[in-house]
């Protein structure tokens, strides 16, 4: 694994653009960055892939040991969510995309950071992005980079519905990857509409979801957090099952990160997993202290002798935190990357890299595209 610094492409902002990633700077610089890439080798690639399909299954066996065991308050599910995640998972509902994020240096194991198997993004970055740009900068080299098209698999299973595409108004990340899923899911030849959340509406009469227009939502693609939902006007009917929604209400357990150490317990010592507990106790001093619903690194803090050394504010936090053993990222003159492996429909399907200064990854951390050999 190897960090290149790289001459960026003349007219990159036109090009990334075109693709759809408007959103490539903010106030302190770019976030897509291509003055770096990074190198890996194949067996590289190998352990990130296994170790993103062997956790995926992990993590399934550890939110069935949550339902059998009704562990339901150690990841802080409302009780109102209980029933509908149960028959959510009973139905096995369809689950399109998560990402993992892991500490790796191309030497040890790749160590799991965290889950995010509800509402990811970086997406258009790492499926479409850095794919032109490996094209047009290293056209000898590989990617591991088969995300476009298992999405466009994946969405096949739904020929003949209507899936509507739902998420929050004027936030460019959110709204772009929406609209990539909505083209992939088009490509599928799979018919879509779309609906802001806070324009669903409840036709009581019908006891469906409807939106603006009165037309019924049957399907549903959110990019919108499960406990938000939860805590919306229209929550109640939730429960109705009226809508099969993508992700479906059982990723809730495992887009907790009250996961992690549950995981620990179940599969103590397993060598892509770090030390995860819900108090301080058996890791003594050093850890990282992680609310269970946190999103980018938000509220995040690292302790070494019972001491904060680097802390991240935010709107999270209320519920009960989780610790976790520290990993150390690699260090490449300062720059610490993080490696995202996507996961779509249950297979490892690419990687994308976020990197920064600090040792925890936030909204601003800069995405770098990769390539191996």
């Amino acid at each position: 694994m190897q960090r290149h610094r790289c001459a960026p492409r003349a007219d990159w902002r036109a090009k990334v653009e075109a693709i759809g990633l408007t959103y490539h700077s903010h106030d302190e610089g770019p976030y897509w960055d291509e003055s770096a890439c990074y190198e890996f080798t194949a067996a590289e690639i190998a352990a990130l892939e296994t170790a993103a399909r062997d956790l995926h299954f992990l993590c399934i066996d550890a939110a069935e040991a949550v339902i059998e065991r009704g562990w339901w308050d150690r990841l802080g599910i409302p009780a109102a969510a209980v029933p509908a995640i149960t028959r959510s998972w009973e139905r096995d509902d369809f689950s399109l995309y998560g990402r993992f994020d892991f500490a790796f240096d191309g030497r040890g194991a790749p160590k799991l950071l965290e889950y995010n198997a509800d509402t990811p993004t970086a997406l258009v970055e790492a499926a479409v992005a850095q794919w032109f740009w490996l094209q047009e900068t290293q056209p000898g080299a590989d990617q591991f980079n088969s995300i476009h098209e298992r999405l466009i698999e994946a969405w096949r299973r739904w020929a003949g519905s209507t899936i509507h595409f739902s998420g929050v108004r004027e936030h460019p990340e959110d709204e772009q990857t929406v609209l990539y899923l909505r083209d992939t899911c088009e490509q599928a030849g799979v018919a879509t509409r779309s609906v802001f959340i806070d324009d669903l509406g409840w036709d009581a009469r019908h006891r469906m979801f409807v939106d603006r227009d009165g037309v019924g939502v049957t399907h549903a693609f959110k990019l919108y957090p499960w406990e938000w939902l939860w805590a919306e006007e229209f929550a109640p009917h939730l429960a109705h099952d009226a809508v099969r929604w993508i992700e479906p209400t059982w990723k809730m357990l495992l887009s907790n990160k009250g996961l992690l150490p549950i995981l620990w317990e179940l599969f103590p010592g397993h060598p892509n997993l770090l030390p995860s507990f819900e108090t301080t106790a058996p890791l003594g001093a050093c850890y990282v202290r992680k609310p269970k619903l946190s999103r980018e690194g938000a509220n995040v803090a690292l302790f070494e002798g019972g001491v904060a050394i680097e802390e991240t504010d935010g709107a999270y936090g209320d519920e009960a935190p989780v610790f976790q053993a520290m990993a150390e990222l690699p260090d490449f003159n300062g720059h610490r990357p993080v490696c995202g492996v996507w996961v779509v429909d249950h297979e490892p399907a690419g990687l994308g890299l976020r990197e920064d200064t600090r040792r925890i990854t936030g909204n601003l951390s800069r995405f770098v595209p990769h390539f191996f050999r």
